[in-house]
């Protein structure tokens, strides 16, 4: 990933975070597609491609949705996210690249996915779920 790299702790916290040059006011976000690759000792790799995401809440959202499905369609009903990287290409395009441990029962920690309810909310966003 070129250009900016900048972990995310926590999605909680990133929510609140603006991205120099996201979306602009009244620019619908765009959906270029998450990959999600199972590492091992049950940990997944998310990585996803985003044009006017609404700030680092957007890119997290959209990673949520995606290890939402994922965990769903590989017996997991829960993730727990470890960490996030952001880049940012040409044309205005963000990628993240996050990192979940997928878990069958609901996780200890901070941020953490409840893959059932994850995927309806992503549906009344409107996110897709890969």
């Amino acid at each position: 990933m070129a250009g900016l790299a900048l972990a995310v702790a926590t999605g909680s916290a990133a929510g609140c975070s603006p991205l120099p040059g996201a979306s602009a006011p009244g620019r619908t976000p765009a959906y270029l597609g998450a990959e999600t690759v199972a590492l091992k000792d049950g940990l997944v790799e998310v990585a996803l491609r985003m044009r006017a995401p609404d700030g680092v809440g957007g890119l997290d959202e959209y990673g949520r949705c995606a290890v939402a499905r994922h965990a769903l369609d590989n017996g997991y009903g829960f993730a727990r996210h470890l960490r996030t990287t952001l880049g940012r290409e040409g044309g205005g395009v963000w990628t993240a690249d996050a990192v979940y441990m997928m878990t069958r029962t609901f996780p200890r920690g901070v941020s953490r996915v409840d893959a059932r309810q994850e995927i309806r909310d992503c549906a009344t966003r409107g996110i897709p779920t890969v």
